[in-house]
């Protein structure tokens, strides 16, 4: 492991030669701390990126009450807020939402005590609660994959707890930090299966260890959680936020060397910024802007994984990247781009804004995706294929049709059992309607292939899919 940190921090005082102005010019120009202070920033940014995004969103979930429309987390710490129906294209919410299944959110604080989460017998239907910490980085799951359909509990605890549980309550890993959040996702056989799935969620408990037994406890309903510092009002308020938020989940022990250097700029935990110079200061608010425009751009590169047939493919650690010291795919896809993300075992999504030529969709171009004989995803659940449009949302169309899938009644096979699909604006005739996905009547879109509980091919990444190809007629 020191062999690694020596890379990592080594790599971090390296980008400092070439990141901004050259040194000649910091040095006519810029005090020398401010641009110490903006090149390291830059990389604690990337680092502590989570511990500003995650507990900005948990401020929002827990304490913003919401517009009946609005399909946002709302409810006290733990405590589920779960989504009851499907998005339609009414829906302008963004999110690339799913029709697969319904989510049921929860953040934790397991830093007292455990949190006992159940579920009922859940039989063949899939189902996934993913837990992590406030880094973003999943610890643990709960569902079909990884403990099976019967009714279950299971204890989340927290960083360092011993104790005993009661009988029936089966540990979980613990989580590596006190916050945990939940993302839990539960199979919906369209509209008319909500009322069967709501009953469901219902039966979704978390009790503290400290009520398990107890007949007719009250949870606690607490909704007393910091917000996140003004950044319309202060240019250090990431870094505060960040700062307070490693305070009180600090970076696992392995990555010392790692903080004691951000430390140097008042980064970290227990920092305070205002003891830092003014340079230091400036560095840090351009670093912050810069950190963030960074992120971005990786996301939006699509290099940070592989690309084959123009579809993006996610990185192999996705979902637990700050545990393999990818700070930079934990900052981008993984917590920007996914909030959490699932690991490859659970589910691979693909996705791609381009045509097999290399050429972005166009709605006023038809399109097909053919999967050749014995090439379909090779999943243990299920399969679907979704359209949004450049603002993340589902398209409007005359069947009310945003994805296609393996769950889809009335999909038609090819005569030699291959399947092709037709993505177009209009309707390609009678016998080929089961097959239609409908896009966006002009301009560009995109589209999301999901793989839940995929085969050894998907996830060790020896498959990928088709290209998508232009029909011209």
């Amino acid at each position: 492991m020191k062999t690694k940190f020596a890379s990592v921090v080594g790599g971090a005082l390296a980008f400092m030669f070439v990141a901004g102005v050259s040194a000649q010019e910091a040095a006519g120009k810029t005090d020398w701390r401010e641009q110490y202070a903006y090149t390291l920033g830059v990389q604690a940014y990337v680092f502590g990126f989570p511990y500003v995004y995650l507990p900005s969103l948990r401020a929002d979930w827990v304490t913003r009450p919401k517009a009946a429309n609005d399909i946002t987390p709302y409810a006290p710490i733990n405590h589920f807020s779960h989504v009851r129906t499907l998005a339609d294209a009414s829906y302008r919410g963004g999110g690339s939402p799913n029709q697969d299944t319904l989510y049921s959110t929860a953040w934790l604080h397991v830093g007292k005590e455990p949190v006992i989460l159940s579920h009922p017998d859940m039989g063949d239907r899939y189902f996934s609660f993913e837990l992590a910490g406030i880094d973003s980085d999943n610890f643990a799951y709960v569902g079909k994959r990884t403990t099976g359909g019967k009714a279950g509990s299971f204890a989340i605890v927290g960083p360092g707890w011993k104790g005993a549980l009661p009988a029936g309550v089966k540990p979980l890993p613990a989580s590596l930090t006190p916050s945990v959040l939940i993302f839990a996702r539960t199979l919906i056989d369209g509209p008319a299966d909500a009322r069967t799935v709501n009953a469901l969620q219902d039966q979704y408990t978390l009790i503290p260890l400290s009520l398990w037994g107890k007949k007719d406890a009250v949870l606690p309903a607490s909704r007393d959680v910091w917000k996140p510092f003004d950044s319309k009002t202060d240019p250090l308020a990431e870094w505060r936020t960040m700062n307070r938020a490693m305070t009180e989940n600090p970076p696992e022990a392995r990555l010392a060397k790692l903080v004691e250097l951000f430390a140097k700029v008042g980064v970290g935990p227990r920092q305070d910024l205002d003891k830092m110079d003014e340079a230091t200061k400036l560095g840090l608010a351009r670093a912050a802007v810069d950190g963030r425009q960074l992120i971005k751009a990786a996301i939006d590169s699509g290099q940070l994984g592989r690309q084959v047939n123009n579809w993006n493919i996610p990185p192999r650690t996705l979902g637990r990247a700050g545990l393999v010291d990818d700070f930079l795919l934990r900052a981008s896809i993984q917590a920007m781009g996914g909030i959490i993300s699932n690991e490859l075992e659970e589910t691979v999504y693909y996705n791609t804004t381009k045509d097999g030529a290399g050429q972005a969709f166009d709605g006023a171009k038809k399109y097909t995706l053919r999967f050749a004989p014995g090439q379909l995803p090779k999943v243990n659940a299920f399969w679907s294929l979704t359209m949004y449009d450049p603002t993340f949302n589902f398209t409007d169309n005359p069947l009310n049709r945003y994805s296609l899938g393996d769950r889809t009644k009335g999909l038609k096979k090819d005569a030699d059992g291959g399947l092709t699909l037709y993505i177009q604006r209009n309707s390609p005739g009678k016998d080929n309607e089961s097959n239609w996905l409908p896009s966006t009547q002009s301009g560009a879109f995109f589209l999301i292939l999901r793989t839940y509980m995929p085969g050894p091919e998907i996830v060790e990444q020896k498959w990928a899919p088709p290209p998508v190809t232009e029909l011209v007629r």
